[in-house]
């Protein structure tokens, strides 16, 4: 799976996974409905925790890789 294929089907599952949110919050779901939105959400949201796991990876690599130069945390503050 592509980068860009990566980021929509992530940004796709986090918008289904807002509506299931959305609708198990209504209250207007029957039981059984609203135990199998329940489980498509867990599977959603393991989906996205699992995307987001890989750029956290991707991520502490380009750091390490960085020509041996250490990032240093972006504080907002200071740049007042």
């Amino acid at each position: 799976m592509s980068r860009k294929t990566s980021v929509r089907h992530f940004e796709e599952n986090l918008t289904e996974l807002e509506t299931i949110v959305a609708q198990l919050e209504s209250n207007q779901l029957s039981l059984e409905d609203a135990l199998k939105a329940f489980e498509k959400g867990v599977k959603l949201s393991q989906d996205c925790q699992s995307v987001l796991t890989q750029a956290e990876q991707k991520v502490q690599i380009l750091l390490e890789t960085n020509d041996g130069e250490r990032l240093e945390n972006f504080d907002p503050e200071s740049e007042q």
